[in-house]
């Protein structure tokens, strides 16, 4: 039986609800594999994150990290749920500025962002742009003057500390492509060039410590770290932040060994310890912005699959494959991402069997999960995978010319296609044949 799958989300036939909605009328209607969100989670999270800081009385932006899922339809929700977002492309910016979402509430990040995105930003007028390195200023400047234009700026720093989790998602610890090194004096530096430019408007600072944390003390640590160096810009430089943004990262549940706390808890206690180091060094209350994605929108998303060959070996653990695989979820192949995964017609069937749960791409490592229970399975049966809403359809690809799956938003029994499943015409409108 699914711990995470409680009688609440099963109808009378038994079948797994999603957003009020039977997954198996979803899989037949839409097709498979499909992505679903339950809109209503997503809002309740936004509302449980804003309900923390509006308990402790401070000024505060939610801003959705809109790399965990970017679609015209999420920043619909996103702005009317009263968050920022923060882009990191310019495809990610002309998807917000499409669903016309509040141009103000939006804040541009990336580590190489090129001429031709500043000048989209700074045209359409971006709230604020977070600065991540020398090149970046200067070529910021540039901008600003040609159009006769000034931005809100922060700067990100990174404060050398290491979150526990996967390697390839930590960003804080000294050794990283982003942001301004604390140690040696690049974050003085760059706080000097941006005062220096009055068309830069400095808002305050910024660090991302990783993803998928579980543990406060990193939190805790960045938040006190990042007061630190505010005490130190005001009494070196004059100088007093008005933001202090400390990411996002909070870890969320995705089987049955992980045991996060609830992402509003991490909050508290990040507030509570800004509140106590800024009264500490004598500091004016700054805003606390936070950054989630992964927290908003992972556990409302859901990958539904169709099950169909079957391969046994004496001995050996089985493989049951299925309809997609690393092409619309490619974490577990990229860094051993762990899922659960229920029969969409009964979740909780009594597990008769372990398997490994396979994908259909060209591809030895592309294994959803290496160790599945599942009751007893048939060709046809839909599966549905569990907490897929973060970087499942925003890292998908066409690889073995596959096309990607549609995206349902399902909300109050009401489900609504809100991106199309890709067609194979649409996977070579961009060729062009070769004029031999």
């Amino acid at each position: 039986m699914n711990q995470q799958i409680t009688a609440d989300q099963l109808n009378d036939a038994g079948h797994l609800m999603i957003g009020g909605c039977d997954s198996i009328e979803l899989a037949h209607e839409y097709g498979t594999p499909l992505v679903v969100y339950d809109v209503s989670q997503i809002r309740q999270q936004i509302r449980s994150f804003r309900r923390v800081f509006d308990a402790n009385h401070v000024d505060y932006a939610v801003s959705y990290a809109s790399k965990a899922f970017a679609a015209i339809a999420m920043y619909q929700v996103a702005a009317a749920e009263g968050a920022h977002v923060d882009v990191v492309s310019a495809g990610e910016l002309y998807t917000a500025i499409k669903a016309d979402f509040p141009i103000e509430r939006v804040s541009f990040h990336g580590n190489n962002k090129s001429r031709e995105e500043l000048e989209m930003a700074i045209d359409h007028h971006v709230g604020t742009i977070m600065i991540d390195n020398f090149h970046e200023i200067e070529l910021l400047a540039t901008v600003l003057e040609e159009r006769n234009e000034s931005v809100d700026v922060m700067l990100r720093i990174t404060p050398g500390i290491s979150a526990h989790t996967n390697k390839y998602i930590q960003t804080g610890q000294v050794d990283s492509k982003f942001g301004f090194d604390l140690q040696s004096g690049q974050a003085d530096e760059a706080l000097q060039k941006v005062l220096a430019n009055p068309r830069m408007k400095m808002r305050g600072l910024h660090a991302h410590i990783g993803s998928q944390i579980f543990e406060l003390a990193g939190f805790e640590g960045v938040a006190k770290k990042l007061v630190e160096v505010a005490a130190h810009w005001r009494d070196e430089f004059g100088y007093e932040a008005q933001v202090i943004n400390v990411g996002g990262g909070f870890g969320i549940r995705y089987v049955a060994a992980d045991h996060p706390l609830k992402p509003e808890e991490f909050v508290d206690a990040i507030i509570k310890a800004i509140k106590k180091e800024t009264a500490e060094k004598g500091l004016s209350m700054p805003a606390i912005w936070i950054e989630p994605g992964r927290s908003i929108v992972g556990p409302a998303g859901y990958n539904l699959y169709t099950v169909g060959s079957r391969k046994d070996v004496p001995g050996l653990k089985p493989y049951v494959t299925v309809d997609g695989g690393m092409g619309d979820n490619i974490r577990p192949a990229l860094y051993q991402a762990e899922y659960e995964t229920v029969l969409a017609s009964n979740p909780q069937a009594p597990i008769k069997e372990h398997v490994r749960l396979a994908g259909k791409y060209c591809e030895s490592g592309d294994i959803l999960a290496q160790d599945q229970g599942l009751p007893e399975t048939q060709p046809g049966d839909v599966l549905a995978m569990l907490d897929t809403g973060a970087y499942g359809y925003s890292m998908a690809s066409n690889y073995n010319r596959n096309p990607r799956p549609a995206v349902v938003f399902a909300e109050d029994g009401k489900a609504q296609l809100v991106i199309e499943r890709e067609s194979l015409a649409d996977l070579v409108h961009l060729d062009r044949k070769y004029q031999q």
